[in-house]
């Protein structure tokens, strides 16, 4: 390597250095938007290449205007991990290594890394030691990857190969899922030709959670095969699913259970939350996320299955010139739909070093308190309510009306874009029973009480803003 470009790769380690260090002081933090950054960026393709220096200073001045705080300490817009520092630093070192983690023979330090995490993931996270994981994008990507080894056990179990005969002739398969499930578990019911709307619904209570009662009414009445979804930490409320009392009822129909764990999962995790997921163990699958509440840079997802061979042959790649490494427990390319992939591992393997069980435990505590303390100081002021108590890390807050009064749509929407042009902490804006509210997503590291403070603060100043706003006054009529 020569002096250029090792004096690229340290420029680009000094402003991402200086970006992190910025943003944690920073009191706002405003960003240009699309359209400002879009013509920053532009221009006629290049016809001829440019010194590397030159390329990342020009990167950096033109990006960083549009580069929101998702690392800081006051983002909780959505379900968001801080990217630690560790992780970060290992992520950089997977990027330099340029190992492809889809074979052992190629990049033994891959998979091997990635063999470790699996068993440390699964001890943490309370789940069967002989279970497979796979190391994908996220949970968008693990969903569609345990559903895919449903798919294939479900209709193996009625004598058919849908790896080797496709769908085309093959039992139909009923799909069972609660009324407040993700989206992305719908996408990988339509990547899979098992149809997003395609589905029968399961009734859920005030919070999200599916009524035991009705997936026991629905699941006697499916005939044929059947998967049946659940989640942990819905993304609303925070609530997951009863799993002591719907896992029973799916093993003795023979139906196989999948878990959307991105978020909620990782209550298992920590002793003073674990109640939550009761339960969950005793399910088929789960999807996760390390870039939600492990703190792993983005982007890392962990598909995990019971049931290892479904795991194998739903998603196995075999090629001539991919002989595997004698002496090999863990193939990699049977457990994720990536041929060519970025090695995960290292930075899984480096956040749970850096942390520990007993810092995750810590930190998963320290994210729900913050979020009780949070909602409860939103909502003692006058005009905002809380709409669903707090079980977890996420909690919803209505301003101006309840649920059912019109008005207080536009005042919600109002703060929330209020809060957002404000700069001090982003928040968002989410539908809860066809009504809008204001969503709020407790889950890096970086936020400290004090934070959650100013982001309280400014939440608060910014309803207040609203309430007082001559484009508002009609709705504050009686």
């Amino acid at each position: 390597m020569g002096d250029e470009d090792r004096a690229v790769l340290v420029a680009a380690a000094r402003a991402a250095i200086a970006y992190r260090q910025g943003g944690a002081e920073a009191v706002a933090t405003p960003v240009a938007d699309y359209a400002q950054v879009l013509a920053a960026l532009s221009g006629p393709t290049p016809e001829t290449g440019a010194a590397g220096g030159a390329i990342i200073d020009d990167l950096v001045r033109l990006a960083t205007p549009g580069i929101r705080a998702m690392t800081g300490p006051r983002f909780f817009g959505w379900v968001i991990g801080g990217s630690h520092p560790t992780g970060v630093a290992a992520d950089w070192l997977t990027a330099a290594w340029g190992q492809n983690a889809g074979n052992v023979l190629a990049a033994p330090a891959a998979c091997a890394v990635e063999a470790v995490a699996a068993d440390w993931l699964l001890d943490l996270l309370g789940l069967p030691r002989t279970a497979s994981v796979g190391f994908v994008t996220g949970a968008t990507v693990a969903n569609f990857v345990c559903l895919a080894a449903a798919r294939s056990e479900v209709l193996r179990q009625m004598g058919w190969d849908v790896e080797a005969d496709g769908l085309f002739g093959a039992p139909p398969v009923q799909v069972l899922i609660g009324a407040d499930a993700h989206a992305t578990v719908f996408s990988g019911l339509k990547y899979l030709g098992l149809g997003a709307q395609r589905v029968t619904t399961i009734a859920t209570d005030d919070s999200g959670r599916m009524l035991a009662s009705d997936f026991e009414r629905t699941l006697k009445a499916a005939p044929g095969p059947v998967i049946a979804i659940a989640q942990a930490g819905q993304i609303n409320t925070g609530a997951s699913d009863p799993f002591t009392q719907i896992a029973p009822l799916a093993r003795a129909r023979g139906a196989w259970l999948h878990v959307d764990g991105a978020f909620g999962l990782w209550a298992q995790a920590c002793p003073t939350r674990v109640a939550l997921t009761a339960g969950v163990d005793e399910a088929d699958s789960w999807a996760t996320d390390g870039h939600k509440w492990l703190q792993t840079p983005y982007d890392c997802g962990y598909a995990i299955v019971r049931d290892a061979e479904a795991h194998r042959r739903a998603m196995a790649i075999s090629a001539s010139y991919l002989p595997p490494a004698e002496g090999a427990e863990r193939d990699p390319t049977a457990y994720a739909p990536e041929l060519s992939r970025r090695a995960r591992g290292f930075a899984t393997w480096a956040m749970i070093r850096q942390l520990g069980r007993g810092g995750i435990a810590e930190m998963v505590e320290g994210c729900c308190r913050i979020a009780a303390q949070m909602a409860a100081d939103i909502a003692a002021e006058p005009g905002a309510a809380l709409i669903c108590p707090v079980e977890l890390n996420q909690f919803m807050i209505r301003f101006g009306g309840a649920l059912g009064d019109e008005p207080g749509d536009a005042l919600t929407l109002a703060t929330v874009h209020r809060v957002q042009a404000d700069a001090v902490a982003f928040l968002g804006a989410s539908q809860w029973r066809g009504r809008w509210v204001m969503r709020c997503s407790v889950s890096s590291l970086s936020t400290t009480p004090k934070a959650a403070e100013e982001t309280v603060a400014a939440v608060i100043a910014a309803w207040r803003a609203v309430q007082i706003g001559p484009a508002n006054q009609a709705l504050l009529q009686p």
